[in-house]
């Protein structure tokens, strides 16, 4: 099973680098992104995660569960500290690496260069060094058939101004609603106070509202009990 690649939505755009001439970005995604994908891929139940500390590093494995054959497979990699939760930081950034090597969002190591121009960003001193305090949205992006990036477009939040563009605006694809018989079907397997779980966790107030793939996902976990 291969993880879909992230959408514009569930990547950050965070400065790197700032002079008089203008700022760097790097495309990053957190950890709350690899849980969503987790679920969406293998089903609340269908993944599990711990952490061991190993000669002073703290490392995170991910487990994932084939639903044919029930085989868990695992990846595992250590942390690095955060500069404001020294313990949560480690455990976080343990885990997000882990998902790296799962295969989620492997598709950011293919980001280009990101520059912003200072005409699109506002340079300001601190403490003798150049800053900003300009923050930046992903509004679309693109992959080619490898998977590679090759369409991007970044967004200044403070001036609401398209600042960075790689290739063409990529065209956001309609969400896909449950089918009928998606939704008959889970009517069917699931009874009563699961169904209510269901629409809570993905939240919904009726299951026409899912979508397909929350969907096909609900009907998978069910039949793989």
């Amino acid at each position: 099973m291969q993880f879909r690649k992230l959408k514009a939505s569930e990547i950050d755009a965070r400065v790197s680098t700032v002079s008089e001439k203008g700022c760097s970005l790097l495309l990053y995604k957190d950890a709350r992104v690899d849980q969503n994908l987790l679920d969406e891929t293998f089903g609340i139940f269908g993944w599990q995660r711990k952490h061991d500390l190993i000669d002073g590093q703290l490392f995170c494995t991910v487990s994932v569960q084939n639903p044919e054959t029930k085989e868990w497979v695992s990846k595992q990699d250590v942390g690095t500290e955060s500069y404001t939760e020294k313990e949560k930081g480690r455990a976080s950034d343990a885990f997000k690496r882990a998902c790296f090597n799962l295969g989620i969002g492997r598709e950011l190591y293919t980001a280009p260069f990101i520059w912003i121009g200072s005409e699109n960003v506002n340079i300001s001193d601190k403490n003798g060094k150049k800053t900003t305090y300009d923050t930046f949205r992903v509004k679309s992006i693109g992959y080619d058939d490898e998977g590679n990036i090759n369409a991007l477009q970044i967004v200044n939040c403070k001036t609401n101004k398209v600042c960075y563009t790689l290739g063409q605006e990529v065209a956001k694809e309609p969400v896909k609603k449950a089918s009928a018989k998606q939704v008959e079907l889970i009517a069917q397997l699931y009874d009563e106070e699961n169904l209510s779980k269901l629409m809570s966790y993905y939240k919904v107030d009726k299951l026409e509202d899912l979508t397909l793939s929350q969907a096909s996902q609900a009907i998978k976990n069910k039949k793989g009990e």
